[in-house]
């Protein structure tokens, strides 16, 4: 989805949306903690270190908003962010990560389940995947569980600046085409960079449009 496809009005709505002071909210790790639902929430889930934290980071504009960990699966808990407006950033557990004890995992898995089922107001859940790499084996589930859950979800690149172009327009049809199968998938994929900033004016646009569409 290129920026061709969201008009100024659209770019400039998704600006002002993350022009807000974006601050911590809560941390959820168990569905008994999961905050008070307000507003809208959008969440990001993907592999560990898919770069969930450095994408929320660069759509807020906060260098430290979450926090980048080299150790994959540390994140262990629902991350919420608010930036004072009705919008709700919800950073979800990485998964793929073999090394996770399995008691660890089921809990993740009864956190994430009891989140995507209990959330009226989750308007879209976006999986990102590593533009390198396209999606893999350990992305299955999650999908997945999104679409047991009939919640709206769409597949962002990430790192994108590492793929050659000509590479990356083949892996975004082969992620398309593997979506298509997927009733709950959005159809499109977004391409972004949190290192240059590549796609990040299209996804604050996406989402800008998202709640418009869903205001209406």
């Amino acid at each position: 989805m290129g920026s061709d496809q969201f008009t100024r009005a659209e770019i400039e709505a998704g600006r002002n949306l993350f022009a807000s002071n974006w601050q911590f909210v809560a941390a959820a790790g168990s569905p008994a903690s999961l905050p008070v639902m307000k507003g809208v929430e959008i969440a990001f889930a993907g592999r560990s270190n898919v770069g969930k934290s450095s994408l929320i980071n660069a759509l807020t504009g906060r260098k430290n908003l979450a926090r980048i960990s080299r150790t994959p699966g540390r994140t262990q808990e629902l991350i919420f962010f608010n930036g004072g407006d009705r919008l709700n950033v919800v950073d979800m557990p990485g998964y793929g990560y073999a090394a996770a004890a399995k008691s660890k995992v089921a809990a993740w898995t009864a956190l994430i389940d009891a989140f995507l089922r209990g959330r009226s107001n989750l308007a879209r859940v976006y999986v990102l995947v590593d533009a390198r790499h396209g999606l893999k084996p350990t992305d299955d589930p999650a999908l997945d569980a999104l679409g047991q859950a009939a919640v709206s979800h769409q597949v962002v690149l990430t790192k994108c600046d590492e793929v050659k172009p000509a590479d990356l327009a083949g892996r975004i049809a082969a992620v398309e085409a593997a979506l298509a199968k997927r009733s709950a998938a959005f159809p499109t994929v977004l391409a972004t960079s949190s290192h240059d900033g590549k796609g990040i004016s299209e996804l604050r646009a996406a989402i800008a449009r998202l709640l418009a569409e869903r205001k209406s």
